[in-house]
């Protein structure tokens, strides 16, 4: 028994060394506990400790490298690990876990020096950084992230991307969003496609909604990226606040400069009493919008468009068809790596002769649409069926640009039978016009339609 309990001890003693010192808390308010233990202004936080808020807790961390890991109400959260070498970056090794609730999350100097080995966990999502500073909602079926500023990439769950990974999970599941794209989140569901969803960040939905910053957190003002208000809190002991803007002062000096500086001199022990802020409204991210016509009469059909619309550009025009983009609105900003792939919803199409003669509708199936941002390239193609029952196979591919729009090369690709014109308005959807000769006596022209 004696041989047991020092066994035990000794491995509880090893433990305890391993688990280094992640951080330490710079502000601390209501229930909040640090593995069962009240936390304190000031205390250790370690590597894999337990960090919990009840319902009007919070938690600011200070981590070891001058980030900032931050706990808001009915949460728990944990930092893995927090390994930094500071003579070989490579060797960095940094993963943040939020279980339940809301957390933000500010890169630190380590983390900035190697992103590619910082991984923040959910029950449901893998999500890296690009130097970064944004705020994630999960519970143990949905995770949301925006982001204040620089970038970050998400992931589900699938495949090769586990939540044992460490730095950013990479492939077709990985979605980019950026402080550029302002006022939209990613999106993971549990048993859902693996691939973030892109969402509008309305009220409902918005991490800082589910619980909303304090007035006083760093890098914070009185009001959430999605402009909903925050409330402001009754002032905390005297020492709490002064810590708490002492230490925020530091970080934001720290980062901007070579050397840390000391917090200015506070003479007033008491804080003034602030005013309640109320933000104004933001007004809501509207994408540009996509749309398409037949400008041609086909039999007892009459044209659907002109080759020209008001407030709108002309993307594309075919035979019967033409694409247009609004030009109010945000574009589609493509991301710089990963992928997706769509399935096609709807299409109308005609074949004729090459003589212009019998004109007659065709079927569209088997549509397959992808991406490659990191390539920005995309490759498409489908069956299409004659009223006479014959079929064939429609391929292309191409560049696609920043802003969305993709077309076909000229390179003579042996196996491409169509031209290609569209654009991807979202990672939901994607919309092209085509035109290509299935065999050496007809043309095919018509629109296609696709989303997730």
């Amino acid at each position: 028994m004696r041989k047991l309990l020092f066994m035990a001890g000794a491995l509880l003693l090893a433990h305890a060394a391993d688990a280094a010192q992640a951080g330490k808390v710079i502000f601390v308010a209501g229930s909040a506990k640090i593995d069962a233990k009240a936390a304190v202004l000031d205390g250790a936080v370690n590597e894999g400790e337990l960090l919990a808020t009840g319902a009007d807790g919070y938690i600011y961390i200070k981590t070891v490298d001058d980030g900032l890991f931050i706990i808001r109400p009915n949460s728990q959260a944990r930092i893995a690990s927090y390994h930094i070498d500071a003579a070989n970056p490579a060797n960095t090794r940094i993963k943040l876990e939020l279980l339940s609730g809301v957390a933000r999350s500010q890169s630190g100097q380590a983390v900035k020096l190697a992103r590619q080995n910082f991984r923040f966990n959910t029950p449901v999502a893998a999500i890296g950084v690009r130097g970064t500073d944004f705020t994630v909602f999960t519970d143990q079926n949905t995770s949301r992230v925006t982001v204040l500023s620089g970038g970050i990439t998400m992931s589900g769950f699938l495949g090769g991307c586990r939540p044992e990974g460490s730095g950013p999970c990479e492939g077709n599941t990985a979605r980019e969003l950026s402080a550029a794209q302002k006022g939209l989140l990613l999106q993971v569901q549990r048993g859902q496609n693996a691939a973030p969803q892109l969402l509008q960040g309305n009220n409902a939905l918005s991490p800082d909604v589910v619980a909303p910053p304090r007035s006083d957190e760093p890098g914070k003002a009185a009001s959430s990226t999605t402009g909903a208000a925050t409330t402001l809190e009754p002032s905390l002991d005297a020492k709490k606040n002064l810590s708490l803007q002492a230490a925020a002062t530091q970080i934001a000096l720290n980062q901007n400069a070579e050397k840390p500086a000391d917090p200015p001199a506070i003479k007033d022990p008491t804080p003034p009493e602030t005013p309640i802020v109320v933000a104004p409204p933001v007004t809501p991210v509207t994408p540009k919008e996509v749309s398409w016509g037949r400008f041609t009469a086909i039999a007892e059909q009459a044209p659907t468009s002109g080759l020209s619309k008001d407030g709108a550009e002309r993307i594309g025009v075919t035979d019967d068809f033409v694409l247009f983009r609004s030009r109010s609105g945000a574009s589609f900003v493509t991301p710089s790596e990963g992928g997706v792939a769509f399935a096609m919803q709807s299409s109308e199409a005609y074949m004729r002769n090459l003589d212009g003669t019998n004109k007659a509708p065709v079927s569209l199936s088997n549509g397959q649409l992808s991406f490659d941002f990191g390539k920005a390239s995309f490759a498409t193609s489908f069956d299409v069926k004659t009223v006479a029952a014959e079929s064939f196979t429609m391929v292309s591919s191409g560049k696609l640009t920043a802003d969305g729009v993709f077309s076909s090369r000229d390179q003579g690709l042996s196996n491409a039978n169509m031209g290609v014109t569209g654009v991807i308005s979202s990672l939901n959807g994607a919309t092209y016009i085509f035109q290509g000769t299935p065999d050496s006596k007809r043309v095919v022209n018509g629109v296609t339609v696709w989303a997730k």
